[in-house]
């Protein structure tokens, strides 16, 4: 007889992403002030992310919609634009070069579920967007991955595996097609 999901078997109580009080504060201040389509003022976003222990640089972008899982999960370098209706479901630390575009609707997603155990177990993985990436247009990255310098996601791709510097990526999963180059 083949075995199937049990979900009332799930326990992911070894996952600790921080205490109660301070998850049930950031979600009123996400909800309110950084999923809000209606306050385009990236500093007061950025200061709020600051506040909750995100390490962001300078010069950086926030467009309205944008969801935050974990500030205290988020390391931004300078010059980066995270566009609307970005998901950083970071439940592991999510790690953002200088220069790096994260375009609409885009997800950066850092967890996953064991589909081979019937326990259906939580699985974490931190991503790395190193320097001048672009993530297109409602893509997304996978758990544990690392986009290399100047990689770029093309539209509605997904990176399972880490990407290369230098080249661009498509599809799903996303394949190399052609070399970058920067003029």
């Amino acid at each position: 007889m083949c075995k199937t999901v049990s979900l009332d078997k799930y326990d992911n109580s070894w996952y600790h992403p921080g205490s109660a009080w301070k998850r049930l504060v950031w979600y009123f201040v996400n909800v309110s002030f950084l999923k809000n389509t209606f306050i385009p003022c990236s500093s007061l976003k950025v200061f709020l992310l600051r506040l909750f222990g995100a390490k962001i640089g300078r010069n950086v972008t926030i467009k309205p919609g944008v969801n935050i899982k974990y500030p205290w999960f988020l390391e931004v370098g300078n010059n980066c634009w995270l566009g609307e209706n970005v998901w950083i479901d970071n439940l592991a630390h999510v790690k953002i070069g200088n220069n790096v575009c994260i375009s609409q609707g885009a997800m950066l997603l850092c967890g996953n579920h064991n589909y081979k155990k019937e326990t259906f177990d939580l699985i974490i993985g931190e991503i790395i967007l190193e320097d001048g990436c672009w993530v297109g247009a409602k893509s997304v990255v996978c758990p544990g991955v690392t986009l290399a310098v100047n990689s770029v996601l093309s539209v509605c791709s997904v990176a399972q595996r880490n990407l290369e510097a230098n080249r661009i990526y498509q599809g799903n999963p996303a394949r190399g097609i052609r070399i970058r180059t920067i003029s």
